[in-house]
């Protein structure tokens, strides 16, 4: 097995070195299966790998090297990987009012009233697509083409926690209070990021999130 090592021909042009361990892959659509048949096999290069929007960064070992084997999977195709089924979360949501301060705007701007945008969102079926922004932040895929809205012209500030918003084609739930550019429509009281717990983030890539309004 011959090693592949950072500025070797070998490596496949479509992958991008970030750092000296650090590897970024192309993955369109197919991110989440990538992820999941990456973290199954356990390659024993592999220290860790980061599921972003469109790609994941695989961070090597130190001393590691892309091997024959990883390289194959990489640039096999991946239409056929089923994309792994994680943990169903059940989130209650306190909609609207002073807990979703946007929930009005973004309900005129998808055509309809409050009532029938919160029956919209909570009946999606989400998938974590992957974790940014803040710790534990989980980017939710899923929300219906109609309630697709830009982030707003104007960021807040700060955000409440357990904030529940809309950006983009993404639906999210911000773990601690900040700043923050989507569209508030609700609040939860869970929990998304305690460090003193064993696995601190609530949700990883490939979990599945139902909201549940309250």
């Amino acid at each position: 097995m011959g090693k592949y090592t950072k500025g070797q021909s070998h490596v496949h042009p479509a992958w991008r070195w970030v750092s000296e361990r650090g590897l970024r892959v192309p993955t369109g659509d197919a991110t989440l299966a990538c992820y999941g048949t990456l973290v199954a096999q356990d390659f024993p290069e592999i220290e860790d790998v980061i599921p972003a929007d469109g790609s994941l960064l695989l961070v090597l070992r130190r001393g590691g090297f892309v091997s024959a084997a990883l390289a194959a999977l990489l640039t096999s195709p991946l239409t056929d990987v089923p994309v792994p089924g994680g943990r169903l979360h059940e989130i209650a949501v306190e909609y609207g009012g002073t807990a979703g301060p946007d929930l009005p705007v973004v309900a005129d701007l998808a055509g309809m009233d409050a009532a029938a945008y919160i029956t919209r969102h909570s009946d999606a079926d989400y998938s974590v697509a992957f974790l940014g922004f803040q710790p534990g932040f989980p980017y939710l895929r899923g929300l219906p083409g109609a309630l697709q809205t830009p982030r707003r012209a104007s960021p807040r500030v700060r955000v409440a926690a357990g904030s529940v918003a809309v950006g983009g084609v993404y639906t999210g739930i911000y773990p601690a209070a900040g700043p923050g550019g989507w569209h508030i429509i609700g609040r939860t009281a869970a929990v998304l990021f305690d460090p003193q717990r064993d696995a601190p983030a609530l949700m990883m890539p490939g979990d599945r999130v139902r909201f549940v309004p309250q």
